[in-house]
């Protein structure tokens, strides 16, 4: 064996000493971690006029909710004492209007992943676009070193919190915070978010760090004393009272 032969099969031994060294590093590397907030708050947008906008009582409902649950100052605050969330997300723009001063009390931006009415968009095209936008929400959420040990509102139309209807269409993908979020992981979350009730807050926690998994599960519902105690809070899966002439779509 000449000296090039020697040469070259002394660098392929090296080379795979150092390749099994990779190997057996491999095991002992840290899996990377999840940037995981402690707690999600989960709501639905409030009550509708059309595609655009609220009616008179979601509206209602939108003030309600800063003054008495998620606004600075609010009279039975989700927040623990001197705190308040750290950030604020919405899909729609019923989302963002519930979800506005509340985010305004707290000099907050609204962080929006939009999908707005367009005349020529079909239903199934608006989907789709919700399914991407809850999508990339989730991610966001779970993943953002910003919302770690953080409390994160999310205000949300109702059918891209839960159904079971919409996962079935969609088999291959996973497109309801339920399933984004990893709700489907406790037993006692609903399997839809139920189309009569826009007076509930679903709040998870996250406590097990570096994990994505939710440990806890509450289903809370607005209750508002005067003078916003016309504001319906109907029971799960109850027909809502809407005051005659109300505007707001069935």
């Amino acid at each position: 064996m000449n000296q090039s032969d020697r040469g070259h099969r002394g660098l392929l031994c090296r080379l795979k000493r150092i390749m099994l060294g990779l190997v057996l590093l491999g095991p002992l590397t840290a899996p990377v971690v999840e940037a995981v907030p402690k707690r999600i708050i989960l709501l639905r947008h409030g009550e509708k006029q059309d595609g655009y906008q609220l009616c008179g009582v979601g509206q209602e409902r939108s003030l309600a909710l800063r003054f008495y649950y998620l606004g600075k100052g609010a009279a039975n605050s989700l927040f623990s004492p001197g705190t308040g969330p750290d950030a604020l997300f919405a899909l729609t723009l019923h989302c963002a209007e519930l979800a506005s001063p509340a985010a305004q009390s707290w000099a907050l931006p609204l962080r929006l992943y939009s999908v707005v009415p367009m005349n020529n968009l079909s239903k199934a095209e608006e989907t789709l676009q919700l399914n991407k936008r809850t999508q990339e929400a989730a991610h966001d959420v779970l993943t953002d070193p910003s919302w770690e040990g953080k409390t994160v509102v999310m205000a949300w139309e109702h059918d891209h919190i839960a159904k079971k209807k919409l996962e079935k269409q969609f088999p291959n993908e996973q497109v309801t915070l339920r399933q984004l979020l990893h709700l489907d992981a406790l037993s006692n979350v609903p399997g839809s978010w139920s189309g009569h009730n826009y007076d509930y807050f679903w709040i998870i926690d996250y406590g097990t760090p570096g994990s994505d998994i939710p440990t806890r599960f509450t289903m809370k519902r607005q209750v508002f004393p005067a003078p916003y105690d016309t504001v319906p809070s109907n029971t799960w899966g109850q027909p809502e009272d809407l005051p005659d002439g109300s505007g707001c779509a069935q």
